[in-house]
């Protein structure tokens, strides 16, 4: 489909021709796989039929359902960074990738105010019968933190991966422009170890995240759209359209594949932990790690599908555009949705393993913001930070996870001390990346090769 005799689609946009026609097909096919998850949601939430589906085959349809809407979502992104700018694109097309772990989180968080805690402090005849352990509140904590390890642990390191097995390069550099997505994410990881200090999560919280979160899109809205970029296969069949329809058909992709994702995550999420849970996994393990990894699939696969075409600082821009407004917006969401829910202002509380997963994972995130400050990770960066993710899962001990956290920010200020003579070029290009982002998309339109040995 992609052979040499067809000629390329850049920014600058080419008109039809009879072999972008045939380009349409996997688009088509795309939708038509995707289609059957939104409309097995709308029926069975309509009460207008009810499947009875088992958990494993719910999983299934609703997880192929996520797979084709992120592969439209690669091939609608790509022509909208030529129209738009191309890290609010990538933006853009992050947070709808995290649709499904905003649907998740905010619903334990929604649920939390009307269930009452089991208290081991109280006397059997003094517990609530409708008390839930764990209760919604403590998942909506585990399923944040789960998903965000998730993402730095397993993602960046995969994407490491491809890009090793690609080249056989030892080095993976990062794109000057994701230095104000890591300057944002570090802001957000400094203070965000406030919060397990003072036990609980408030709306001082959602001001202050909020807040990153919308200067760091304004500034990302500033860079310029790739007008050179080169659209091949069933993107170059959208980026042939004429201007109008070209806009609209990637306006209502983005909105289908977002719909389709939403659609699908409840189900998605819920067939998987209840499939665990007929195995006989713990629930808090299961909303922690196993949910999380089916919500994350949809970033998960976007990044994977842009590595393993070569375009690993897309995937790259794409994983550190999510966690920062996972680290932003979802944690500040949280006690908007428990305080908008429960009619108060009162903050979420958290109990003891509450602040060690929060402290857990501000360590995490400091090490990853560490490592990338060079503009690059390099192959045991990504060995350690994988492994110690991985490692996590063999200790359930408060003592031993606060040590993992601990570890975490010793390495983070090792790396530091070592990569003080790059900090200049780092900052150098936040700044240029806020303020001056067309002289550094001119420096990025023939980017270098990576270092590190082949």
């Amino acid at each position: 489909m992609d052979g040499p005799q067809r000629p390329e689609t850049t920014g600058r946009l080419l008109p039809p021709t009879p072999s972008r026609v045939r380009e349409w097909l996997p688009i088509l096919v795309a939708i038509a796989i995707a289609l059957p998850s939104p409309v097995i949601r709308i029926l069975e939430t309509a009460g207008a039929v009810h499947l009875g589906l088992e958990p494993l085959v719910e999983s299934l349809i609703f997880g192929v359902g996520i797979l084709a809407a992120a592969t439209l979502l690669t091939w609608a992104a790509e022509v909208a960074e030529t129209e738009i700018s191309a890290g609010l694109a990538l933006a853009g097309l992050a947070l709808i990738a995290v649709l499904p772990e905003y649907a998740v989180d905010l619903f334990f968080a929604i649920e939390a105010p009307h269930v009452p805690m089991c208290n081991p402090d109280l006397l059997p005849d003094l517990v609530p019968t409708d008390c839930q352990d764990p209760h919604p509140q403590q998942l909506a904590i585990a399923n944040m933190t789960g998903a965000n390890r998730l993402l730095v642990g397993m993602a960046w390191p995969a994407i490491f991966l491809i890009h090793f097995l690609k080249t056989r390069k030892k080095t993976m550099t990062v794109q000057k422009g994701n230095a104000l997505g890591i300057l944002f994410l570090g802001a957000a990881t400094i203070y965000s170890f406030s919060i397990p200090l003072r036990g609980h999560l408030s709306l001082l919280d959602t001001g202050v995240m909020f807040s990153l979160f919308a200067v760091y899109l304004y500034f990302t809205s500033r860079q310029p759209p790739e007008k050179d970029r080169v659209l091949i296969g069933p993107a170059a069949a959208v980026g042939a359209l004429s201007k109008l329809p070209r806009r609209l058909t990637i306006i209502a992709i983005f909105v289908y594949a977002a719909g389709v994702i939403f659609a699908s995550a409840e189900p998605f999420a819920e067939g998987l932990v209840d499939t665990g849970e007929n195995i006989g996994v713990n629930s808090f393990i299961l909303v922690q790690w196993v949910a999380p990894l089916a919500s994350e699939a949809p970033e998960f696969i976007l990044a994977g599908l842009l590595a393993m075409r070569g375009r690993h600082h897309a995937a790259m821009t794409i994983l550190i555009s999510s966690k920062v407004n996972q680290w932003t917006l979802l944690l500040g969401s949280l006690p908007v949705a428990f305080s908008i829910s429960g009619g108060s202002l009162e903050p979420m509380d958290f109990d003891t393993r509450q602040q060690e997963e929060v402290f857990l994972t501000a360590g995490q995130s400091l090490f990853a913001v560490a490592i990338l400050l060079s503009l690059s990770m390099s192959r045991w960066e990504a060995i350690v930070l994988g492994a110690l993710f991985v490692t996590q899962f063999a200790f359930t001990d408060g003592t031993i996870r606060m040590g993992y956290g601990i570890l975490y920010t010793g390495l983070a200020l090792v790396i530091l001390l070592r990569d003080i003579p790059s900090m200049p070029t780092f900052f150098g290009a936040a700044k240029d990346a806020a303020f001056d982002p067309e002289k550094l998309a001119a420096e990025s339109e023939h980017p270098p090769p990576d270092d590190g040995d082949t």
